[in-house]
Order: structure tokens, then C-alpha cells, then sequence
């Protein structure tokens, strides 16, 4: 068994979490702390209840998310968060979020692996500041509008929709995961002629039709299932003997 403590002072140090400002509500790092070792890592997109009983299910020892428990803020400790703590606690199930580190990072990020998983031959550069550290990252390109949907649908495994106000060959691609749709002025201002990322406002469709850009949204849920299996593989090539899985719980959106 792997010291708890071990695995997750591994993972801030990775991840350059103190470092990195996010949402009040992100809390990341862990959540919950258990007084079991770590033998089974469970990854998923987010601390719900379904997913944490599945996690019991399979016996793991940790799960690690990208949303985590407390994305409302203070609350009662009531209804489904009381189940989910409950479930959790009497299962010896710790619980470790990261957000925006686990969006960023060159490696197990979920923009660089997104990108990485097009096959496009570009790794692209870190663009678009927020909160002292660049958001996205850009990429020098040479594809139809159709060749990079075909990519990106195989990608996510899903169809994404797209809102085609840009060219229909695209030659900088900008690739944000999330809900970065409703960035699309100032995505816009950083000279892409394409945004790739997971969800955006209503608005941000008519936005983009009127800036000139092309916003293929392939799904905030989608985009996002990359950065915590790195994370959970990393761990497990780090401390040999843990296992790991993905718990698959899809929203949709």
C-alpha cells in the first residue's frame, strides 16, 4: 500500500497547484482525506454521487476529478452531499480535484493531450492570459474545416457542433477545454481563426458567426476525461503496484 500523503504531494508538485490561481470553489487538491494506503485509483470528470459509488464499488482507494466536491460553495451538509461523504468515508475513499492545473499542464493537461490526440503533427503554444497564466494553447495549422471536425470527432468519440464563422481552411487553431466558449471576444482578439473547446453561451454561436471565427464545441464533459487518466497513470508509474481505471459518466454537454 502507497501512502495517501506520498501520492498527493507528488501531484501538487506536478502540478504547480499552490502556484496556480483558479476558481474559489475549484479547492484543488484533496478534498477528502481518508487513513487507508492507495493500491486502486479511480479517475472521472466529476465528484458526483454516481461516480463516487462506483469508485466504492470497485474498491478504490483514491479518486481523483477534475470537478470537485464543493463547486457550490459552503452548503449544508445535507442531501447528495451527505451521501456522497457518507459512501465515501465508510469506503476508506479519498477524493483529489484538479482543475485549471489539469487543464494547463504540457504533458497531462487536458488542452496538450486534446491537441496530441487530433494527430496532427503540432504540439502548439501556450496563448490567452488569465489569472497570470496562459489558458490555451495555439497551434499552427494547415486543414480544411472538415478534415479537423473528422479529427475531432474521433478524438472525443462524440459529434461536436460547430458554428461556422470562420474560414474553411484553418491555419491557427486555438484549443481550450471547457467551457471557454464564453471567452470568444478575446479568444477572437488573439487572431484565431479557430476556437476548439468544450461548451460555450448561446451567444457565443451568433458572437462568433459576426467575429469571423470558427467554434467547434465538442463537448465540456468530452474535452475534459484526458487530464485526470494522465494523472491517474502517472501515479501509477510513479508508485509501482497501484492500479488505476476510468469511471465513465458522460453528461452530454
Amino acid at each position: 500500500m502507497h501512502d495517501l500523503h506520498e501520492l498527493v504531494g507528488a501531484a501538487n508538485q506536478w502540478l504547480d497547484l499552490d502556484a496556480i490561481q483558479d476558481y474559489p470553489n475549484a479547492l484543488n487538491g484533496l478534498q477528502l482525506e481518508s487513513d487507508c494506503g492507495v493500491m486502486k485509483i479511480a479517475a472521472a470528470v466529476d465528484a458526483c454521487l454516481p461516480v463516487i459509488e462506483q469508485a466504492c464499488a470497485l474498491n478504490a482507494d483514491l479518486l481523483v476529478v477534475h470537478h470537485g466536491l464543493f463547486w457550490q460553495g459552503a452548503q449544508r451538509i445535507e442531501g447528495a452531499l451527505y451521501r456522497k461523504l457518507k459512501i465515501a468515508m465508510k469506503h476508506g475513499l479519498a477524493i483529489y480535484s484538479a482543475h485549471l492545473p489539469l487543464d494547463l499542464h504540457p504533458e497531462i493537461g487536458n488542452n496538450a493531450l486534446l491537441l496530441e490526440s487530433l494527430d496532427i503533427g503540432v504540439k502548439g503554444v501556450p496563448f490567452f492570459p488569465w489569472k497570470g497564466r496562459e489558458l490555451g494553447l495555439q497551434a499552427e495549422v494547415d486543414l480544411s474545416l472538415d478534415e479537423l471536425l473528422e479529427k475531432v470527432t474521433q478524438a472525443v468519440r462524440s459529434t461536436p457542433h460547430l458554428a461556422p464563422g470562420g474560414p474553411r481552411r484553418i491555419r491557427k487553431l486555438g484549443v481550450v477545454t471547457g467551457a471557454a466558449g464564453s471567452e470568444i471576444y478575446a479568444l477572437a482578439a488573439t487572431g484565431i481563426d479557430t476556437l476548439l473547446t468544450g461548451e460555450g453561451p448561446h451567444w457565443s454561436y451568433t458572437a462568433a458567426e459576426e467575429l469571423g471565427v470558427n467554434v467547434i464545441y465538442a463537448g465540456h464533459y468530452a474535452t475534459e476525461t484526458f487530464g485526470v487518466k494522465a494523472l491517474a497513470e502517472r501515479w501509477a508509474i510513479e508508485f509501482p503496484g497501484i492500479e488505476t481505471c476510468f469511471i465513465d459518466h458522460p453528461t452530454g454537454l
